[in-house]
């Protein structure tokens, strides 16, 4: 069977459109995987593969596998020391969208 080349951003949108309960999750979830993404990016700028990271923050090769095929949410803790052992730090800044209730 050939492959078929699917657009990812209209296949979300789609099941959006199908399903509430997809659109609340994938909502809910939407930072979070951008978040993960940046950090998969930050990895291969810095050339390192999973297991040179996973040395790097004493964790498992297969612990940083999962997070990045976001099977797994890591902790707070874990993101932050996966991010300082690439060379980078967790900044919080007021969001430009924000609105006082």
């Amino acid at each position: 069977m050939p492959f078929v080349e699917v657009n990812i951003q209209n296949e979300i949108e789609k099941r959006k459109k199908e399903s509430k309960e997809f659109e609340k999750v994938w909502e809910e979830n939407r930072e979070e995987y951008r978040l993960i993404g940046e950090m998969i990016a930050l990895r291969k700028e810095e050339k390192l593969t999973q297991s040179q990271l996973a040395l790097l923050t004493g964790n498992k090769q297969q612990v940083i596998s999962r997070i990045e095929r976001k099977e797994n949410s890591p902790s707070l803790k874990t993101f932050c020391n996966i991010l300082r052992a690439l060379g980078y730090e967790l900044k919080i800044v007021k969001s430009r969208n924000y609105q006082k209730h």
